[in-house]
């Protein structure tokens, strides 16, 4: 009976993470720590006493350094004094829309508050076919699923190739599952303004690390590595990586795994290639590359072992 309920019980646990992921985080996002790059002491001072561990005011020398915090994704926006003695705010629509909102709907409070006339500029908006700032999530969604059905297929590979063969068959198919993705995103549909190169190799590490993440967890685990790698890449990873809800509107626990997990790091890498000029794109391609790297050297450490022992 057991062997008859396990795939059931399986099924109905990857079902309930996925809603309760995908659902629950976007029910009621709540602020939290939202950077903010703020011009003059008693205005930064007043922003966090206004409104709290919502935000993260940095304090910067000037507008024009508080705009340029912005442009290079140190913050989501920048608020400083205007000339008619009110506010001005400088968001980065390319942050997303929730995030976008979520930092102009503080500010506005406070300038409600304070009385004090609000002017709103998106000084690095989305681009004309990514008018909600999803599209590199469903490029990052397509080719993690893309590198989770190959490694799925190559498990029952091993009596027929090599193991050599299978790896080399992985970084084959990310090459050109990366180059394809962004070729179609990119020049064909206009919808992720990244450089084509760079953009190419950021997918294919990220196919890489799907597919040698779940021949890791197959490997290892047998029949369960798969629910456990759906789990993992295409239900915690893509429903946390920042895209439809911002990570500074995620729980804790979501904001910690968020830029850890390859769905979380291909994200920030599309993003930060298209809108602000590979400003921080190191970090998210190292987490990729580790993925795939300790994903393929733990996979060659399984299968030496089963040979040692056959």
């Amino acid at each position: 009976m057991r062997a008859w309920l396990q795939p059931a019980i399986v099924g109905l646990i990857v079902v309930s993470a996925f809603i309760a992921c995908y659902v629950g985080l976007q029910r009621n996002p709540q602020p939290h720590g939202v950077p903010l790059s703020v011009t003059g002491p008693q205005l930064a001072a007043e922003l966090r006493q206004t409104l709290g561990d919502k935000v993260d005011v940095h304090l910067a020398d000037d507008a024009a350094s508080a705009r340029r915090a912005v442009v290079h994704r140190d913050s989501v926006a920048a608020v400083s004094p205007s000339e008619d003695g009110g506010l001005r705010l400088d968001v980065a629509g390319a942050n997303g829309l929730s995030t976008t909102n979520a930092a102009t709907d503080l500010v506005a409070a406070y300038a409600n508050q304070a009385g004090r006339h609000l002017e709103t500029a998106d000084i690095v908006p989305l681009a004309r076919f990514d008018s909600r700032g999803l599209s590199g999530f469903y490029v990052a969604f397509g080719v993690t699923l893309a590198g989770f059905v190959l490694a799925q297929n190559i498990l029952g590979l091993g009596r027929v190739l090599a193991l050599r063969h299978r790896f080399l068959l992985i970084w084959g198919f990310s090459a050109a599952c990366g180059t394809i993705a962004a070729t179609i995103a990119g020049p064909v549909l206009g919808a992720v303004p990244a450089p084509f190169l760079p953009l190419a190799g950021a997918l294919a590490l990220l196919a890489a690390a799907a597919a040698f993440t779940t021949k890791l967890l197959g490997t290892w685990l047998g029949p369960l590595g798969i629910p456990v790698a759906t789990l993992l890449l295409l239900t915690v990873g893509n429903s946390t990586s920042g895209a439809t809800t911002g990570v500074a509107l995620l729980p804790d626990p979501a904001r910690i795994v968020s830029g850890l997990l390859p769905p979380g790091a291909a994200v920030r890498a599309v993003a930060d290639l298209s809108y602000f000029g590979g400003a921080h794109v190191a970090g998210p391609l190292i987490t990729l590359a580790l993925w795939a790297v300790l994903g393929a050297l733990l996979v060659g450490l399984r299968s030496r072992q089963v040979a040692a022992q056959a």
